[in-house]
């Protein structure tokens, strides 16, 4: 449950009749007043019920030797994502997603990278990958392939630049979980094949899927959807109610 920081009420995130996002965090309202009660003057709410932050992933080729309008065109995205005030996770892996990471930090945004290594040993030696773009990593231990999962689920939006079989995976998990996914169009790689791939995906996962060649605005479109519809499709597995956990 999250709280409406304008009239307190608790809530189902997935329920709530409006969402905005403010500073780079997610907030739930009641109703269409509170939203815009909370719009008009935010700094008056801010302290009453936290936000939670939104989180967009990017998913992409781990090479060092794509074009430098490819690289320039990451860069540009992490800068959008950091500039909006939310969260960049990645694979904390070389070429594009660390481009994307770079931008996010220069914008003054918080960069976390989900690390295939057990350790910044393992992260730097075995799978030669920079340590130097992140605020926060998170050694999960799970080598290259096992971390995905972890990039996706933690991600509220999806974005890939560029990529081969890696981010083909990548993209099917999001996909097959209903995400909010965007594509950088011209980056090459898995990103310029999703489109036809897509027409061939006959399942309703409740995933969207936004293409654009500008940066910046697909973060703007993708924000748009976000908090229009999408923040109400909640993960596929989010019926199943396990009782008893602590």
């Amino acid at each position: 449950m999250v709280r409406d920081p304008v009239c307190l009420m608790e809530l189902e995130p997935t329920q709530a009749a409006a969402m905005l996002d403010h500073g780079g965090r997610k907030y739930y309202f009641c109703s269409s007043g509170c939203r815009d009660r909370f719009a008009r003057h935010p700094e008056r709410f801010l302290d009453k019920a936290p936000g939670v932050a939104m989180a967009v992933g990017v998913m992409g080729s781990a090479s060092d030797d794509e074009p430098e309008a490819v690289r320039k065109a990451a860069y540009a995205l992490g800068r959008a994502i950091g500039e909006r005030g939310y969260v960049l996770i990645t694979g904390a892996c070389p070429g594009l997603p660390y481009e994307c990471a770079k931008g996010a930090r220069a914008a003054g945004g918080l960069s976390v990278g989900i690390s295939p290594g057990l350790s910044l040993d393992e992260h730097v030696h075995k799978y030669l990958s920079p340590s130097d773009a992140y605020d926060v990593l998170i050694y999960t231990g799970s080598g290259l392939m096992g971390r995905e999962v972890t990039n996706i689920r933690s991600s509220d939006i999806v974005v890939v630049v560029g990529g081969r079989s890696g981010t083909l995976g990548e993209f099917a998990i999001a996909y097959d979980e209903g995400k909010l996914i965007g594509v950088l169009e011209g980056s090459g790689g898995i990103a310029d094949h999703l489109p036809a791939l897509e027409q061939t995906l006959a399942k309703d996962t409740g995933a969207r899927v936004i293409y654009d060649a500008d940066p910046r605005r697909l973060v703007e479109r993708l924000a748009e959807t976000y908090r229009t519809a999408h923040y109400r499709r909640p993960s596929c597995f989010c019926d199943e109610v396990i009782r008893g956990g602590g």
